[in-house]
Order: C-alpha cells, then sequence, then structure tokens
C-alpha cells in the first residue's frame, strides 16, 4: 500500500483469530463473507478448523487459498474446486521418507509416533503404505498421542522398547520437543526421521540443540538460519521487511520467513488479475502459477 497497492488499489487484510476452534472460525468467516464481503479467504490454520469451513465457502464459491495445513482432503478439485493448499501434502510427504528410508536403511524396523487425527494418519498412512510397497522396511511399533496429553514419554519408552532400529516422528510443537529430549534422555538412537512441519528452529531449540543433532527432515524452504543462505537476493529481501516491519522477529524465525513468501504469492496472483476482481478470476491465477517459485522456495 505504501506503493500504491496493487494495480493501482489499495489492498484491505482483515485478520480475524479464531483461536484454532472450529465453531470460532465458521463465526469469524461467515462474518468476513457475509459482512465484510471479502474477495477471498487465505492463509488460515489447521485441519479442522478449516475443514468447517470448506463446505460453506465452496457453495458460496468464495476461494479458499494457500491453507496452512497439507491434510491430503485439499487435494480435492472435483468436489472443493475453490479450495487449495498451500503447504506439500502430508501424504505425499509421508511417502517420500519411506522411499528415502528405504534407500538409505534397507531392512529397517520402524517405530512410529503420531499424533491422534487427521493429520497424523494422513503422514503414518501414506507411509506405511509405501514402505509396504518398496518391501524394504517394516513397522513394529506404533504409539499415538492426544493434543491434550501433558507429556508423550510413556509414548516413547514403549516405542524404545521395541528395539526399532528407526523413528518416524509424525508429532506437532511440544511433543515433537519432549520427543527428542526424551529419546536423548533414554540414550535411544535410531534413524530419525522428522516431518518437515515440525523441523522449525524453535522447536528443535525447545528440545535441545544436542538432543536434536542427526535428526532427517525434508526441506523445500530456504533455511533462513543457514549462512549458505544468507545472501539469497529473497532472504535479504526478507531480512530488509522485517528489520523495518517486524523488528520484534528473530532473524531466524523460518515461519515468518515463510508467511512473507506466502504473502508475496498472493500479490503475484492479485497482480495477474488485473482489473477482473472476482472470486473466478482469483481462483483462475491461484490455480495457474506455471513460472512462478514462491521467493522463499529451494531452487
Amino acid at each position: 500500500n505504501e506503493k500504491g497497492g496493487i494495480n493501482g488499489r489499495k489492498v484491505i487484510f482483515l485478520s480475524l483469530d479464531d483461536s484454532y476452534s472450529a465453531p470460532k472460525t465458521v463465526e469469524a468467516t461467515r462474518k468476513l463473507v457475509e459482512q465484510d464481503e471479502v474477495l477471498a479467504m487465505w492463509g488460515s490454520l489447521g485441519t479442522a478448523p478449516q475443514s468447517a469451513v470448506q463446505k460453506y465457502l465452496n457453495q458460496k464459491k468464495i476461494p479458499q487459498l494457500h491453507l496452512n495445513t497439507g491434510a491430503g482432503r485439499w487435494n480435492n478439485p472435483k468436489e472443493f474446486p475453490w479450495t487449495t493448499p498451500g503447504l506439500p501434502l502430508y501424504p505425499t510427504e509421508g511417502a517420500i521418507h519411506a522411499r528415502y528410508l528405504a534407500s538409505v536403511k534397507p531392512g529397517a524396523k520402524v517405530a512410529i509416533l503420531y499424533q491422534n487425527d487427521e493429520f497424523g494418519r494422513d503422514f503414518m498412512n501414506a507411509f506405511k503404505a509405501a514402505l509396504a510397497e518398496t518391501g524394504k522396511g517394516t513397522v513394529i511399533a506404533e504409539a499415538g498421542y492426544e493434543l491434550t496429553d501433558a507429556t508423550i514419554d510413556s509414548q516413547m519408552v514403549k516405542l524404545a522398547a521395541s528395539n526399532a532400529d528407526t523413528l518416524f516422528n509424525v508429532s506437532t510443537g511440544k511433543a515433537t520437543s519432549q520427543s527428542i529430549k526424551k529419546a536423548a534422555e533414554m540414550g535411544w538412537k535410531p534413524l530419525h526421521l522428522l516431518v518437515s512441519t515440525s523441523a522449525g528452529q524453535s522447536i528443535l531449540t525447545a528440545a535441545g540443540l544436542d538432543a536434536a543433532k542427526g535428526i532427517v527432515s525434508p526441506l523445500y524452504i530456504k533455511d533462513i538460519a543457514a549462512p549458505k543462505w544468507a545472501n539469497d537476493p529473497a532472504v535479504v529481501e526478507f531480512q530488509a521487511f522485517r528489520e523495518k516491519y517486524l523488528p520484534n522477529v528473530t532473524a531466524d524465525n523460518s515461519i515468518a520467513f515463510i508467511s512473507w513468501s506466502a504473502a508475496r504469492t498472493l500479490q503475484r496472483i492479485l497482480e495477474q488479475c488485473g482489473d477482473e476482481l472476482t472470486h473466478d478470476n482469483v481462483l483462475k491465477h491461484a490455480t495457474n502459477l506455471k513460472g512462478f517459485a514462491a521467493p522463499a522456495f529451494m531452487p
């Protein structure tokens, strides 16, 4: 907006907090659509909260863009053409982990820690199916946890007792930090595969960086804490933006970097729309980004 907006139009950006609660998501979404008459919904967080409004937004033909969740359900353009994911899909990544494991450790005996919800099951089921296809590894133990659990120590003790030589860690936030710390405390040193959504600096720091050594996780985003990207044009641009607008955000905050990159992608979509700012045209350009890479993406 400081530069005159996009195609000469100032942007009105509305943000409502749903507290990761589906009923609040429904209430906030209805307000944005029916009272504020938004052009599109964008960047919203969470599988359960966004599932609660997916049907409503598709019936209203409001773009539900770049969801901050990679659940497999978002890849359903026939039934929900107005919805697009903003993360690599969890089943895709689950299969990647399995194929990687088969290539580096054939015959692996795998223990799986998983969050007992759609997030956890998407990753786990795809991993198990892909590993079975390779015929080069076996899942010998599984332990689920609930988001409300205070600790996952008992699950980790059970998995370590299985004598698995590989841990596939499908956890988030606090549970991820606890699992890394507990494995180190027990002296359990399996090949540790961690889902990309939980490999952020803050989670690893909370676990203890020494305890996190050796963890393997796929990356599709440049690691802004790594010296190799310090002079990358996108990283340099983000750091200048952060210093000007987000002085309280640390220079290695990967979530802020990804968010900035996603916003730049939305900017590109709106630029491509020209003067035709309709729901249909926004969706058309959001689903046709050929030749464009989000600034944070790896080459």
